[in-house]
């Protein structure tokens, strides 16, 4: 399916849920309202027609200064038709919180936790979220362009992780 013909056909799936579109060097891209999304993300999956079967990767971008300041931004791509498609989400930074394709994608689990540890973007119904790569004690979300590069975090002790395991379930 061409670039525009996988446009053409995401419209048509989804009549007024696309909020922009654009193909810029084969990329094609969409922005969908994250009330939309679970329903926009299981049709893209599981129709035959766009049989996106692999989330490649997902991410956050803060945009300082703009509202809504916050993107969520997911890359899939089709096996079987060969094409990737881009889809993104807007997320005001007084409610930075998208719903969680882990059930979807596997690989979902941990990008999703990368994307919460370093921006600060909550994912809902997340089967486990918490730091990924910071320790538990770091304040804030050292990927947002606001986050002070001269900050000191509070010193913890070193742990034994067997003994004192960094999780407290």
């Amino acid at each position: 399916m061409s670039e525009t013909g996988l446009m053409t056909h995401i419209e048509a799936a989804f009549p007024g849920k696309i909020v922009e579109h654009h193909s810029l060097h084969g990329n094609d891209t969409i922005i969908i309202n994250r009330e939309d999304a679970l329903s926009i993300f299981q049709t893209l999956r599981d129709d035959p027609a766009f049989a996106f079967n692999v989330l490649t990767d997902l991410t956050a971008v803060d945009f300082l200064g703009r509202e809504p300041r916050f993107e969520v931004v997911y890359h899939l791509f089709s096996l079987p038709r060969n094409h990737r498609l881009r889809v993104k989400i807007r997320v005001r930074e007084d409610d930075a919180a998208v719903p969680s394709v882990s059930s979807l994608w596997k690989s979902a689990n941990w990008l999703e936790r990368e994307a919460w540890d370093m921006v600060g973007i909550r994912f809902v119904d997340h089967p486990d979220l918490r730091r990924i790569l910071m320790y538990e004690e770091f304040r804030g979300h050292p990927l947002r362009k606001d986050y002070p590069v001269n900050k000191r975090q509070p010193l913890v002790e070193e742990r034994d992780p067997i003994a004192n395991p960094w999780s407290k379930k």
